[in-house]
């Protein structure tokens, strides 16, 4: 649980300039938006850092930008894995995979590997064509290095996809409506494990995948009563989760912390009236946080939460 400090925590437990050794697990909300543009809550994206590894889940738009507030080069990150193929989880792709080339942004000289649901490889063989002018005329001027402008792309099925370093990734199927396949990932590494939701509703499969972890990272989407097209916006939320049913996730699951991320907010709803955690907490009295960009967890027997600029500390 929380330490019991009152909810104002954040400013009480302000730290700047404090040097500490890097987490062996390690995970940042880039983005914690939806395709609605914001310059507070870029494209939904997640980094998880391990060991020396750098992964990266969903690459929504500004992820490149995000990434360099925290003084990291696209070209350092070692794989990108996709949970579905909106557009709002993957347009920031092409910017990743580019950029990482250049010299100043990492000059990456290693394939970059991208695993997603099927037509991954499909996609990355077409964006290597649509790039091909640039890419050519680059290679020829001797700027980039050949190899780290090609993507190595995986079409993945439910199961473990990834069995590295101790590091063990399992795509699970979970339900977005008509957009099929749809996936969460469990992470696990040394006894500590997180969860990604992926896009969903309410869903039974990711509650068999969440049992024991520490941290869950759940969607969530709100909507105002009194708004225009409204059977639009009750298709939207059809295939998104609200706080209650989150909630009941996070109940029937029991994380050590759950934190909301790709936040959908419909019919000129504000956040505030929202009241995601209000409403959850209407369910589930456990720990939980609505994500910000560049909020990060350091994950072990305690999770620490770093808001920007900011250290928050607690003991679960």
């Amino acid at each position: 649980m929380f330490n019991k400090i009152s909810m104002d925590w954040r400013m009480i437990l302000m730290t700047t300039n404090i040097k500490k050794q890097a987490s062996k697990f390690k995970v940042t909300l880039l983005g914690t938006g939806c395709p609605v543009v914001s310059l507070d809550r870029f494209g939904n994206t997640t980094l998880v850092e391990i060991g020396e590894k750098k992964l990266v889940f969903d690459v929504g738009r500004g992820a490149v930008l995000r990434l360099s507030q925290l003084d990291i080069f696209p070209g350092e990150i070692d794989e990108v894995f996709l949970t579905h193929l909106h557009s709002d989880h993957l347009v920031g792709f092409p910017d990743l995979w580019l950029s990482g080339v250049i010299p100043t942004l990492g000059k990456r000289a290693k394939l970059l590997k991208l695993r997603g649901p099927e037509g991954t490889k499909q996609m990355a063989s077409h964006l290597e064509k649509a790039f091909s002018k640039d890419i050519n005329a680059r290679i020829a001027h001797g700027t980039i290095h050949p190899r780290g402008a090609q993507i190595e792309a995986y079409d993945y099925e439910e199961g473990l996809i990834y069995d590295e370093e101790g590091i063990k990734i399992t795509a699970f199927l979970v339900d977005h409506g008509t957009i099929k396949p749809c996936y969460g990932f469990r992470i696990d590494y040394e006894g500590h494990s997180i969860l990604i939701s992926g896009d969903t509703k309410y869903n039974e499969n990711l509650i068999r995948h969440s049992r024991n972890v520490d941290l869950l990272i759940h969607e969530v989407a709100a909507a105002s009563l009194d708004a225009a097209n409204p059977e639009t916006i009750r298709h939207i939320m059809d295939i998104h989760t609200t706080p209650e049913q989150a909630g009941e996730i996070f109940k029937r699951v029991k994380p050590k912390l759950a934190v909301y991320t790709h936040i959908v907010l419909l019919g000129g709803i504000t956040e505030e009236e929202a009241d995601l955690i209000g409403r959850t907490k209407e369910i589930y009295s456990g720990d939980v946080l609505v994500g910000e960009d560049l909020m990060s967890f350091e994950i072990g027997d305690e999770i620490k939460v770093n808001y920007p600029k900011k250290v928050v500390s607690m003991t679960i």
